[in-house]
């Protein structure tokens, strides 16, 4: 281990002199330099700049495209342009429908000013509750949003719904551009950038929410992460000059903080990326200065995230927190601890399980000490999943229950085996693993890191940015075999890491001296490999799915829901001004946003308040009294009740995750017998019984409006007695 520490200490001092040789070298050699540098004809020069021209153009032109797609798919499945912006707004459902609302309400306000001040002091949108929605639903981007629009002076030239979805397929676009030169930058070729594209559309319903859920905070956040990923990816790279090392760490600060400002949940994921960076510094893959500075820009941000989020303390109770506060305390006591001496050798040894004692310790110190209630409820989750809590109630058996929060199906691996994105990824990851085990043994046998990586020594396991990807690529991975929602941030960087794989000749050449290929060049036939597998591979996916997504295009697809349509158009017409609206958590944002009317509950799983409303006033689906709805709704003043037959009949494809089995089930209005389960009340279900018009629900409601999907009711602030 001294020789390790020895090795990788002389290895970091080389490296961190690298910015300032130039200005120290010697007039002699500096001549030489110069000598070589014209000796050589302009086509060098001219060489790279083309490639360099041509690969930015060719990432540009890819996201330009991908945006172009987007919104033409988009126009053909609603029909936006020829719709009214009524029909346009309920194409937003559930929480998107909430986010878009707020959007409205900050181009509405007088000033700009006046708009955040009624956001962050909200009282309009949830009956007896005052919030903060800037800081409870990440509204960030639709402030940005917002500004952007009335200071393009864009009121006359574009709809700001169109601005809206604009901005948001322009960052997909992004998106999709910083995908391809991180897999350019890995590869050293651009034609793994047009893999990459190419695969991240095939398998676009595993790789995007962007179809269902526009609005969403991971479609506004992910974009960002992808330029962060893309710039730590050149940052990491070995004998980077320094003008190229100063860009990617400013691209790597900026994308870090904006990126933790568009989603609540930014902090996990940044903390899946701060462990791959803790194994990576631990084997002595990486400049270890180097990762000590992405921690910094950790800190950064979590700092000015807390301050500019409202003093956020879900951010001070952050596992992230806590792991770099914990690498930051190992290091220093690595530092003081003399060299050579038996306890300095024990903690390099314990260093692993001294960061992870650390790292629990401040977290569980953080939440004695530090006032929180943000994503508690993900917590609860996590136990309940992993079997260390047995306290199912209604919500947390319906999170369950959502098919983003299961393992992953059968369906979606067959989905990447089709595509052949799946077998590609499995062989470059394998042949990385292997390469990237046999240097850290060479490490732990004191053998230090080649400072340049030559095509001929096939050792891909020694580029400090392709072991931090086949790292988190692997935590990533066994998050989305987990919960079917995390394959979204999953397969993106599949589709980089295999397109990388099969367009870079070092992953062939390392592949060719394990097999010790003698009968052909093996340089040679790794640059034909290089070039002549992804062209297969292109050809391939254009001739089988070019067409399906040209076909996808032409089609003209109709989304159209008149029951919503005349729901929404009475309310406006005949509801009071006041009212107050209770029902499913997902229709009511729809109402919050055609109508601007308040409602008793949002779909919003981010607050423990909100959670038990919607638990509440679900029980309209549930084998409860009359008198107990009335009691549960006039206690959040609603005036109306609205009853969805899709969920009061609902027939789901697996019994027992229906709403009004879950609510059997947690009322214990659920008899077994003979291992069949039987829902039992003496009450019947009060969803259908309202609907008879008898005594006593006529008492307390009133049906005042009804189509083929609603029945709206008036909650009676007079209740008869009379049958």
């Amino acid at each position: 281990s001294k020789k390790m520490s020895s090795g990788a200490a002389d290895l970091r001092q080389r490296k961190k002199q690298n910015c300032t040789e130039s200005n120290k070298m010697a007039p002699e050699e500096r001549n030489k330099e110069n000598s070589k540098l014209g000796r050589w004809p302009k086509y060098m020069l001219i060489q790279r700049f083309a490639k360099l021209f041509f690969g930015c153009l060719a990432a540009v032109t890819s996201g330009m495209m991908y945006a172009v797609y987007l919104s033409t798919y988009h126009e053909r499945k609603f029909w936006f342009s020829s719709r009214q912006e009524l029909e346009r707004e309920i194409t937003f459902q559930g929480d998107s429908a909430i986010y878009y609302s707020f959007y409205k309400e900050l181009l509405k306000a007088p000033t700009f000013e006046r708009g955040v001040h009624e956001l962050t002091h909200n009282n309009k949108t949830v009956s007896l509750k005052t919030i903060n929605a800037v800081q409870q639903m990440t509204l960030y981007p639709e402030l940005i949003a917002s500004v952007l629009y009335q200071a393009a002076g864009s009121e006359e030239i574009i709809e700001p719904v169109y601005f809206y979805i604009g901005i948001v397929f322009g960052l997909q676009g992004i998106y999709v551009t910083a995908l391809f030169v991180t897999s350019w930058v890995m590869s050293g070729t651009w034609l793994a950038g047009k893999l990459t594209v190419a695969w991240f559309i095939i398998n676009r319903t595993d790789t995007t929410r962007i179809d269902y859920s526009i609005p969403s905070r991971e479609n506004w956040a992910l974009p960002y992460f992808a330029c962060q990923v893309a710039a730590l990816t050149g940052y990491l790279k070995k004998n980077l000059n320094c003008s190229a090392e100063k860009f990617c760490y400013l691209l790597v600060n900026a994308s870090t903080f904006t990126f933790m400002m568009m989603w609540e949940y930014s902090h996990y994921l940044l903390f899946v990326q701060a462990v791959s960076l803790f194994l990576l510094d631990n084997f002595a893959l990486a400049q270890t200065e180097k990762v000590h500075e992405v921690y910094k820009i950790y800190l950064f941000s979590l700092f000015l995230g807390y301050l500019l989020q409202f003093e956020n303390s879900a951010l001070l109770v952050s596992p992230l927190l806590s792991l770099v506060a914990a690498l930051m305390i190992s290091k220093c006591l690595q530092m003081n601890m003399k060299k050579g001496t038996f306890m300095s050798r024990l903690l390099k040894i314990m260093y692993i399980y001294l960061v992870l004692t650390i790292t629990v310790t401040l977290n569980f110190l953080l939440k004695m000490f530090v006032p929180h209630k943000e994503n508690e409820h993900l917590v609860k989750f996590i136990e309940v999943k992993l079997g260390l809590n047995t306290n199912k109630n209604f919500t947390m058996n319906w999170l369950l229950c959502q098919e983003s929060l299961q393992a992953p199906s059968q369906d979606f691996f067959l989905r990447l085996t089709q595509s052949s994105l799946l077998p590609f990824y499995i062989l470059v990851l394998i042949i990385c693993l292997f390469s990237v085990t046999q240097v850290v043994f060479r490490r732990i046998c004191g053998e230090p890191l080649k400072e340049t990586v030559k095509l001929e020594d096939g050792g891909i396991g020694e580029r400090p940015e392709i072991v931090y990807h086949v790292i988190h690529t692997i935590l990533l991975g066994c998050l989305a075999m987990c919960l079917e929602g995390m394959k979204y941030l999953w397969t993106p960087y599949v589709c980089m890491l295999a397109a990388f794989g099969v367009c870079s000749p070092e992953l062939w050449m390392t592949l060719f001296k394990w097999f010790r290929l003698k009968a052909v060049h093996p340089i040679l036939l790794a640059l034909i490999l290089s070039m002549a597998v992804p062209t297969i591979i292109g050809f391939s996916l254009w001739k089988e799915f070019f067409p399906r997504i040209m076909t996808e295009l032409s089609e003209l697809q109709e989304f159209y829901d008149p029951d919503t349509v005349e729901l929404m158009t009475w309310i406006k017409r005949q509801a009071p001004v006041a009212a107050v609206f209770a029902g499913s958590p997902q229709l009511m944002g729809v109402i919050k946003l055609c109508t601007g009317w308040m409602v008793s509950s949002l779909p919003l799983y981010n607050d423990d308040d909100l959670l038990k409303r919607n638990e509440n006033i679900y029980q309209i689906y549930s084998k409860r009294s009359a008198e107990d709805i009335y009691k549960i709704l006039t206690s959040y003043k609603a005036n109306f009740l609205i009853i969805e037959d899709s969920i009061c009949n609902e027939v789901g494809p697996v019994r027992g995750c229906r709403v009004k089995d879950l609510l059997d089930i947690a009322n214990g209005h659920v008899v077994c017998e003979e291992g069949d389960s039987y829902a039992y009340s003496k009450y019947g279900r009060f969803c259908h019984e309202v609907k008879m018009n008898y005594s006593p629900y006529v008492n307390y409601f009133t049906r005042v409006y009804w189509n083929r999907s609603y029945f709206v009711y008036r909650i009676n602030t007079v209740i008869s007695f009379q049958s």
